[in-house]
């Protein structure tokens, strides 16, 4: 029992306002957890379903690409909704023509405000990107390559940039980004390939390796911290836990190798070549370029083959694909065909085909914050993808 002595301290003890609207819906609210939805209906239902709608509705959008999420306050109800392809970047916004070979690699800094690329004439290219007017100028020329450049790492801060020659070459060039000093020419032995390299996440190591069994850690002086014997690497990538290296090799698999408690486990397992791997942001995907099979995109936690995407020309050429789009929801890659590919990644078919290039497609690479795409080719130039001018 409870006793009070005026109405005010009962409403107090039992926590009641009193009648009104505010202590009805309270009583609505309490009684909607005893009673089934056919009998009662949820509060703001027809709200919920219309936001369901929307999102659906984003979600099967294939060009939606966008910061400003659509929300019952910004979108009509009256029309489905559907981003236009000229938001995409479909078009050539800018033809860079300054190597004076085949173009092997490009690769957009993590911040997006610059991009490298590497060259067959044995220069890497680094170029500013303006991201008001979208236009990418050179910011400098980085030189003295023996051998011609097919890869590029870029460190987690961006302020170096590791660059890798193709199977025959023994040297490993580490750059100062902002100086433009060569700060480490590494070779540990003529009869090494060091074609290929990632940064560990604390930016104060790397790895490196290639088809002739090399496969080394190292700090930034070039000194080699661990290696692993016999790994014929192919190409290489460091996950986020900070000691787990991937690494695709010679006998058509992916395999994690833990440098601290030296284990190795298998991953993933093709049938054929693995030409070239990239992982997603959130390290749970793997794109793969497969000699003769194209791209293929792999869960890393689950080991299985989730999606073939289809179109691209892939033979034995090394081709780079990379994950792009502000959540990563877009694929793109180079082909054999001259053309880039773009796929909606729940799709296997493509939802555009750029055309431009005259020879092979050898790489790609998303602007972590602009629409825009980048593709290295082996007719010299270099194009920038963009939205409709």
């Amino acid at each position: 029992y409870m006793m009070c002595s005026d109405a005010a301290g009962l409403r107090e003890k039992a926590a009641w306002e009193g009648k009104g609207s505010a202590s009805r819906s309270k009583l609505l609210e309490k009684l909607q957890t005893y009673l089934p939805p056919s009998v009662m209906l949820p509060p703001h239902r027809l709200q919920t379903l219309l936001r369901q709608a929307v999102e659906l509705q984003r979600d099967r959008c294939v060009y939606h690409n966008t910061r400003h999420e659509p929300s019952l306050d910004s979108v009509s109800l009256y029309s489905d909704h559907s981003c236009s392809r000229k938001q995409f970047p479909c078009y050539t916004r800018q033809i860079l023509t300054e190597h004076c070979n085949e173009v092997w690699f490009c690769k957009f800094s993590n911040d997006g405000s610059k991009l490298a690329t590497g060259s067959k004439d044995s220069t890497v290219i680094l170029w500013d990107v303006d991201m008001e007017s979208q236009q990418l100028k050179v910011a400098r020329t980085l030189e003295g390559h023996t051998y011609g450049v097919s890869y590029l790492a870029w460190s987690p801060d961006d302020a170096h940039l590791i660059a890798c020659g193709p199977d025959d070459c023994s040297e490993l060039w580490l750059w100062n980004v902002q100086t433009g000093e060569l700060k480490v020419k590494m070779s540990q032995s003529h009869e090494d390939s060091l074609t290929c390299a990632a940064w560990n996440p604390d930016g104060k190591r790397f790895v490196t390796g290639g088809q002739r069994g090399q496969f080394y850690q190292c700090d930034l002086e070039g000194n080699v911290l661990d290696s692993w014997e016999g790994v014929r690497v192919q190409c290489l990538c460091c996950v986020g836990d900070g000691k787990t290296v991937l690494a695709s090799d010679t006998h058509q698999r992916i395999r994690g190798y833990n440098f601290e408690e030296l284990t190795d486990r298998n991953i993933v397992q093709e049938d054929h070549p693995i030409m070239a791997f990239t992982v997603s942001r959130n390290g749970r995907l793997a794109l793969l370029n497969v000699a003769t099979q194209g791209v293929h995109l792999w869960d890393l936690q689950d080991r299985v083959l989730v999606r073939k995407y289809q179109g691209a020309t892939q033979g034995f050429y090394t081709i780079h694909s990379a994950f792009g789009g502000l959540h990563e929801d877009f694929i793109a890659s180079g082909s054999e065909d001259h053309k880039v590919y773009v796929w909606h990644k729940r799709g296997e078919l493509p939802i555009a085909v750029l055309a431009g290039h005259s020879h092979t497609v050898n790489c790609v690479s998303w602007n972590p914050r602009l629409p825009m795409l980048a593709s290295a080719s082996d007719d010299g130039t270099v194009r920038i993808w963009g939205p409709a001018p």
